[in-house]
C-alpha cells in the first residue's frame, strides 16, 4: 500500500470459514503483539474484523465477506504476496 495511499503501509488480509475462527485469528494477531491496535472495529458481528496498526492494517473476513467485498480487487495496483498456511496442506497419508 505504501506509495498508493496516506492510509497505510500494509493490508493483510485473511478469512476464515467461521465466526468462531474470525475471533480467534483477531485475539491471536492481538496477544502476538506488544502493540495495542490504534482502532478495532468489527468484533461484535465477526463478520470482517479490523486492526489498524496504523501502518498495517488487518483485515479478518469471513469467507463469504470477503468474496463479497473483494477488498484485493479494489487495491489491484498494489503488489500481493500471498501465505499460505503450510498446515492446512496435510497430506492423507499422514492419517494412515
Amino acid at each position: 500500500m505504501r506509495g498508493l495511499t496516506s492510509i497505510t503501509d500494509f493490508f493483510v488480509i485473511c478469512s476464515a470459514d467461521t465466526e468462531v475462527q474470525v475471533k480467534a485469528i483477531a485475539d491471536a494477531i492481538r496477544k502476538g503483539t506488544p502493540h495495542k491496535p490504534w482502532r478495532l472495529e468489527g468484533l461484535e458481528h465477526l463478520h470482517w474484523v479490523l486492526l489498524d496498526y496504523i501502518d498495517v492494517v488487518v483485515h479478518i473476513f469471513k469467507t463469504s465477506e470477503r468474496n463479497y467485498y473483494q477488498l484485493e480487487r479494489l487495491w489491484s495496483d498494489a503488489p500481493i504476496r500471498e501465505i499460505v498456511d503450510e498446515s492446512e496442506t496435510i497430506s492423507d497419508s499422514s492419517f494412515n
